[in-house]
């Protein structure tokens, strides 16, 4: 018994660290040496990760899975804002900052993404530490997707501490994926999901350029899952489903599991985050948000109704940009509409395999009264793959 626990393990442990072009997932494009947002000069990640308690859900108590993942566009020493734009695919949810955006085109600070009930504790965090290391307030973009079927949402156990402790986290190098951070309760086309990571190398009117995203996945209706073209979704349709535990669930809860269980509707949000180096107006920001839903449309995705998809798009040059607090005009120098299209496909190509990452890296969790969420099993992916 003991070889058969620790052989699991083994399994599990490999399946978390695994990465979809560890699979053989054929992408296009050609990506940065980490394939993460970070390879894009300047942006650090950190994540918070709250998991405690099982059993029963008792709100204010738990069970906690749940998070916040932080992006810094500049670094953490760094938070001069940047140009930014955005995109509203399917407005069921919330994104900070758009106003600002809209107006003056500017990213103020740090990026947060985590929980629902939670933006309005990280945004407090955000501030609070922009206080404490800078002496002033940001005003910065913080989003969110539900995680109430596997967390004790109502309980706020996300608090500005907890958003601090992953601002203190930032750094470059290489991104966790999956079970972690602001991901950490989500789901993906009705397997376990979380958050993933991608980026491209470009080149745009003769120099380089990085193309970097990064995704919180909590979205997805499982029969039209496509994953590089193949419908696995189909293959899947009747197994490895969510379910919640006989001996924990409430008495309106279906206690079903494994092929018992059901699939989500294409509900519950995905927060996508693309970042570069290539200089970019805030008008052509907007239109660079804007493909990144095309790249969740190439995963078979229609953008469910209940379902909040929203994009945003920054880059970290120039350095200085035009904001309201200013009184002489910073020269921009963007690249012409003419050589965007790079950019563009790239941000595709990034968005498809980053949400694939979050897929192949989340492993089976069990959360609030036992309900179950399955990871997407790399073997049988293998096969169906095979097929076509």
């Amino acid at each position: 018994m003991k070889v058969a626990v620790g052989l699991l393990a083994l399994a599990i442990a490999a399946q978390a660290d695994a990465r979809a072009r560890d699979l053989g997932i054929p992408f296009e494009g050609t990506p940065g040496p980490l394939n993460a947002i970070t390879d894009v000069p300047g942006v650090e990640v950190g994540q918070a990760t709250l998991i405690s308690g099982e059993g029963r859900l008792i709100v204010g108590r738990g069970p906690v899975r749940s998070g916040v993942t932080i992006i810094f566009p500049r670094g953490k020493k760094n938070l001069k804002p940047v140009y930014g734009g955005h995109f509203n695919l399917n407005g069921n949810g919330e994104m900070t900052g758009l106003a600002y955006m809209q107006d003056f085109g500017i990213v103020s600070g740090p990026i947060g993404i985590t929980s629902t009930n939670a933006i309005g504790h990280v945004y407090a965090g955000i501030q609070e530490w922009a206080v404490e290391h800078t002496g002033e307030a940001v005003y910065p973009v913080v989003a969110e997707t539900w995680d109430g079927w596997q967390s004790d949402i109502d309980g706020f156990h996300v608090r500005p501490e907890t958003a601090k402790a992953a601002l203190n986290a930032a750094r470059s190098g290489p991104v966790e994926e999956g079970v972690v951070g602001g991901g950490t309760g989500m789901h993906c086309f009705s397997f376990k999901g979380g958050i993933g990571t991608s980026s491209r190398a470009i080149t745009a009117g003769g120099k380089s350029y990085t193309v970097g995203v990064l995704v919180q996945c909590n979205t997805g209706d499982r029969k039209v899952l496509r994953i590089a073209g193949v419908p696995v979704g189909r293959a899947f349709a009747r197994t490895w489903l969510p379910c919640y535990d006989a001996k924990q669930s409430k008495p309106e809860q279906t206690p079903k599991c494994g092929e018992g269980g059901k699939a989500l509707p294409d509900q519950g949000s995905i927060i996508i985050i693309v970042g570069t180096d290539t200089p970019l107006s805030p008008l052509q920001l907007n239109r660079v948000a804007k493909r990144a839903a095309l790249g969740l449309a190439r995963l078979g995705s229609y953008s469910g109704t209940s379902s909040g998809d929203i994009m945003m798009a920054f880059s970290t040059v120039p350095n200085e940009v035009n904001g309201p607090e200013q009184r002489a005009p910073t020269p921009i120098a963007p690249i012409p509409d003419a050589e965007v299209n790079a950019v563009f496909e790239a941000t595709v190509q990034a968005t498809e395999e980053a949400i694939v990452n979050a897929l192949v890296a989340a492993r089976t969790t069990t959360g609030a009264d036992g309900y179950t969420m399955y990871g997407l099993p790399h073997d049988e992916l293998r096969a169906i793959l095979k097929r076509y």
